[in-house]
């Protein structure tokens, strides 16, 4: 393991400049998840019952600072998502120098613990910017914290470089790189698992239902932990149902389509169907978020303005409310980062086959209908299933809470993340210029 932490080090250094890029995103989404880790770290080191004047009041309870505490740490679970796509296409980008090391002797899973490595060196300085910019904060505001958390702080600033390695060797568990210069990745045949992925999002969804009509007194005593099983079941049951969607689709329009665009897009979901569980997982369970927090927002504020005594304290609410919405919407963006990152690695990998069709004569158009459709044609049915899940925990809260109509306005949510999706991906689509040059065909 020492001598795979040395050569990560001495090929980190020595990086082309065309890698900047890599380097640039991960230290990004290193600086990220630091900054949320310090003020996870900060909140939780606050003693007591305080008067901080901030948030009107909502940091002034430890009750309350537990509930922002872990709204920052939820945060953590699409930043790490970001980074393990930012480790995934690094590794295809550097495919030669991955196939050098297998003709010195090194096996592929060693290759793949290098290319993890790598990550954790290049998240390092976002790492150390995002502690020194939170130092300069803190001093800045005249808060000083306790020698406590100064060690949780060094902790967090140690700890996500090593996360980011452990997500990079999680991402390239299948990352294969051959002596011959090729990068694939392997696995059993996916595509049978399309039938068993519709049962499983069907089975998780039905459970995800049935808690719903659980008795009022149950769902009261137990909300908390029925929104977590919501959220779990239909995210889950999302993500299952993308794989087998792209994979079922895969096989049928390859048969059937006669569109090029369709036709290219079909044949790359039937070879790597799961390629989309992976990229919009992160996506699909911010959308359940999502959907049920508009929704028992409108609720929350409908229940707190027809009471009067509440009604008198609003701003404490809804800035507890508005700052729960900024966590989602944050989430979202850094979801959106990762869809568009996983694009451009899908784009990157098979730049040798792209090149290959525009030589051919496929139009640059037809390429990137191609591109588009790869990411729409799964992402639909998933996000409506997310819609359904994040439905039934506004529905469930509002069933405990019992005033006034449902509202319908959560439901337009999975259409604007849908269209955001195909905007993030669009996007990606410049890079088509690249991967399709001529030169590329040097390496086919």
């Amino acid at each position: 393991m020492r001598a795979d932490i040395r050569i990560a080090w001495v090929l980190t250094r020595g990086s082309e400049r065309r890698e900047w890029w890599r380097i640039s995103l991960t230290a990004l989404g290193a600086l990220a998840a630091t900054a949320f880790a310090l003020g996870a770290v900060t909140i939780a080191a606050v003693p007591g019952q305080v008067s901080i004047p901030y948030a009107h009041g909502l940091l002034d309870q430890p009750g309350q600072r537990s509930g922002v505490v872990l709204t920052l740490l939820l945060l953590l679970i699409p930043v790490l998502g970001f980074l393990g796509q930012c480790a995934r296409i690094g590794a295809v980008h550097r495919h030669r120098r991955m196939a050098a090391m297998r003709l010195t002797g090194a096996s592929p899973a060693q290759v793949r613990r290098i290319a993890a490595v790598e990550s954790s060196f290049a998240s390092l300085p976002g790492s150390v910017a995002a502690f020194v910019a939170f130092a300069a904060l803190l001093a800045a505001v005249g808060h000083v914290p306790p020698p406590a958390a100064w060690a949780g702080f060094a902790a967090v600033v140690l700890a996500v470089p090593v996360a980011a390695a452990l997500v990079g060797v999680f991402a390239l568990r299948r990352v294969v790189a051959s002596p011959l210069d090729q990068v694939r990745r392997t696995g059993s045949d996916r595509g049978r698992r399309a039938p068993f992925g519709f049962l499983l999002g069907a089975a998780l969804s039905s459970a995800a239902g049935l808690l719903v009509v659980l008795p009022t007194s149950i769902r009261s005593a137990a909300f908390p932990l029925l929104v977590l099983a919501l959220v779990f079941l239909t995210g889950a049951g999302a993500i299952w149902a993308a794989g087998a969607t792209a994979a079922f689709l895969g096989r049928r329009l390859t048969r059937g389509a006669r569109h090029p665009a369709v036709l290219i897009a079909a044949a790359r979901l039937a070879h790597d169907p799961w390629a989309a569980a992976r990229t919009h997982a992160a996506l699909l369970l911010v959308t359940v978020v999502g959907v049920g927090f508009v929704g028992i927002r409108a609720v929350l504020i409908a229940d707190l303005r027809s009471s009067g005594p509440l009604a008198r304290n609003m701003a404490f609410y809804t800035t507890g409310i508005d700052l729960a919405g900024a966590a989602v919407l944050v989430a979202l963006a850094i979801s959106l980062c990762g869809l568009a990152v996983g694009t451009a690695e899908s784009l990157a990998t098979r730049r040798k086959g792209l090149a290959v069709q525009a030589a051919a004569g496929v139009p640059r158009t037809v390429l990137a209908r191609a591109a588009l459709l790869e990411t729409a044609l799964p992402l639909a049915p998933a996000l409506l299933l997310a819609g359904t899940g994040g439905a039934a925990v506004y529905l469930l809260y509002a069933g405990i809470v019992g005033t006034g109509p449902v509202p319908l306005l959560p439901l337009l949510v999975p259409l604007a993340v849908y269209a955001a999706c195909l905007l993030t991906a669009a996007t990606t689509l410049p890079l088509l210029r690249r991967v399709t040059h001529p030169a590329e065909l040097r390496f086919s």
